[in-house]
């Protein structure tokens, strides 16, 4: 197997999308922030010195989505579809998730998208609770679901995620 993001002589280079075809493409990535008994308890409580938490990690999770191409130096600019961000709270095990879905109609798959959405929507959660204390633990994230596209439908289990 061979790596599409490096050329024949080994140097990276960006894929060239241009004859595959348009498709719906969607997937599904999920996270956690595992929380200090001090950010559970502001977490728990509505939120810490700088306001919702909750609310704040969803518009970072979009906008991550929305930036994966920016940041990811070989990913495609993708003029998304849609981006749904859900969130659930795990108080015995004090992890705080994010589930995100990206879809578009294009050449090219929204993998990217949807674990850049999580990852950067977790650390503003980390961001708006850092104000209580920095006992908090990143990760994991993962890829749960990838549809369209040459692999058709790719799906992970995680026995630990509150989304099957």
């Amino acid at each position: 197997m061979s790596l599409t993001h490096l050329d024949p002589e080994g140097r990276p280079r960006m894929v060239d999308v241009s004859a595959k075809a348009v498709t719906r493409r969607r997937a599904v990535a999920a996270g956690c922030l595992i929380l200090g008994e001090a950010c559970a308890a502001a977490l728990e409580a509505g939120g810490g010195p700088k306001g919702d938490p909750w609310n704040t990690a969803r518009i970072g999770a979009v906008g991550g989505a929305k930036r994966a191409g920016d940041l990811i130096p070989l990913a495609h600019p993708l003029s998304l579809d849609a981006v749904t961000v859900d969130h659930h709270w795990d108080a015995a095990g004090r992890r705080a998730w994010l589930r995100v879905e990206v879809s578009v109609e294009g050449r090219t798959g929204v993998e990217m998208e949807a674990l850049t959405g999580v990852s950067l929507g977790l650390l503003v959660l980390y961001d708006m609770l850092k104000a209580v204390s920095h006992e908090m633990e990143l990760g994991p994230v993962r890829l749960l679901l990838k549809e369209g596209g040459r692999r058709g439908l790719v799906t992970q289990a995680w026995a630990d995620c509150p989304w099957k």
